[in-house]
């Protein structure tokens, strides 16, 4: 597999995959050649596999309690761009982060698509993680000239600006961001997407790194991309970052090879990931007639089995990923109760306090609502964005601004949305039902 994967990194060697290609295998070589990374790894692998064995997965899947991560994007290429460019990077940061919650909690559009092909993989459901993903707004660190309120989004620092991912000593990492799940976005080369860590430490400032032709989607408005950050076609959809911090959160690729006799402890260690060793790279599996009714038709892999081509953990196409399964959400529950501690917990904002601050009404409604603040003191904007992440609505207001608005969402279908307040006392996220 080695072999094999290192002969499609020599393969792909242009200024944009048309082919996914991920480099996590690559980075994971060079931080096993490392005493000190190797170690860290094994150390926290150990404590993976204590809190799998602790995993009570019902408990997991009925609980209320919502994972919240504080985000850090980093733009190390942008130092020198116009504030009207940063202003649009911190809309594509927060377009990408809205594609991410719907994909890991399952909450996608296009997850519909399953129940027309599980029949396939009787084995199989789909999975989802309680995560709330959130752009780190209180007490940031110092030196980076954000204040209290400000997104944590950097431009032109130091983070990553040279080197891809054939060096150790720390390059893929940053001590001052330790405790956040940091992005990085800039340019990469050989054809890449993407890379993290398989089992990655916040506690290190370890992060998840993603080309800038394939981060975020397609804003809302104008401009509909940010300059030397467009979203290419057909990895334009956010499925690039989703694919690579599932990576982060200790998941292998679906086509490491055929499961054998336990597939516990083979393969990509998730026994309800049907067993292949090849990637599928188009939406239609080259195994059968494409069926423009269907373009996710079953393949059968050389293992033998039908392949999960629409799985997050393959090579396919962003238009036709859609779902992590049952058990890979167990696997990433695991790895994240083992490094939760890592994470800081003072990046967010005091959510209950926010929350007391306004009100939305009526909710559910048919697209017109009022929200109602307690008080306003500073300058906050809002966003409303449907459960694909698509942006639909968004507005700043000054310290002027009255504290009753009236939002119109112009004829939005009926559905589940989400409204992201922002303000210098941090984010919070409510929900809205539109009928």
């Amino acid at each position: 597999m080695k072999l094999k994967f290192f002969f499609l990194l020599l393969i792909f060697q242009v200024s944009f995959a048309q082919q996914r290609t991920c480099g996590s295998e690559q980075l994971m070589q060079v931080l096993m050649n490392d005493p000190i990374q190797r170690q860290l790894h094994i150390e926290q692998q150990n404590k993976f596999e204590v809190a799998m064995q602790n995993l009570d997965l019902n408990a997991a899947r009925n609980t209320n309690v919502v994972i919240k991560i504080p985000v850090a994007v980093h733009y190390p290429t942008a130092g020198a761009v116009t504030e009207t460019v940063k202003t649009c990077l911190r809309n594509l940061a927060q377009r990408q982060v809205n594609i991410l919650n719907a994909d890991y909690n399952g909450t996608n559009p296009d997850i519909a698509t399953w129940a027309s092909v599980s029949d396939n993989y009787p084995e199989t459901n789909t999975g989802s993680l309680n995560v709330q993903f959130v752009i780190a707004t209180q007490n940031h660190p110092a030196g980076t000239g954000l204040n209290n309120g400000d997104m944590a989004v950097t431009f032109g620092t130091d983070f990553l600006t040279a080197g891809n991912i054939g060096c150790s000593n720390g390059c893929n990492q940053d001590a001052t961001w330790n405790g956040y799940m940091n992005l990085v976005v800039r340019n990469l080369t050989g054809g890449i997407l993407g890379f993290s860590p398989v089992g990655g430490s916040p506690g290190q400032g370890m992060t998840v790194v993603i080309d800038n032709n394939a981060f975020g989607a397609a804003l809302t408005g104008s401009p509909t991309s940010c300059t030397g950050f467009v979203p290419g076609a057909p990895y334009n959809k956010g499925r690039t970052l989703t694919h690579e911090l599932g990576h982060f959160f200790n998941l292998d690729h679906t086509f490491l090879n055929c499961d054998g006799p336990n597939c516990a402890s083979s393969g990509d260690r998730v026994c309800d990931t049907p067993s292949t060793n090849e990637p599928r790279y188009d939406c239609n599996a080259a195994d059968n007639p494409p069926d423009p009714g269907n373009p996710q038709n079953p393949a059968v892999s050389t293992c033998g089995e039908l392949q999960l081509t629409m799985n997050y953990m393959d090579y396919v196409q962003d238009s036709c990923m859609y779902m992590f399964t049952a058990g890979q959400a167990a696997r990433m529950q695991a790895w994240y109760n083992a490094i939760a501690s890592q994470f800081t917990t003072t990046a967010l904002a005091n959510e209950d306090f926010l929350q007391n601050q306004f009100s939305i009404y009526p909710n559910p409604n048919k697209g017109s609502f009022t929200l109602e603040f307690k008080e306003l003191a500073n300058s906050f904007s809002i966003e409303v964005f449907d459960i694909s992440g698509k942006v639909i609505y968004e507005n700043n207001y000054d310290q002027s601004a009255n504290l009753v608005q009236e939002i119109n969402l112009n004829k939005p279908a009926s559905g589940v949305y989400f409204v992201n307040i922002k303000s210098d006392k941090g984010l919070v996220t409510k929900k809205l039902i539109v009928q």
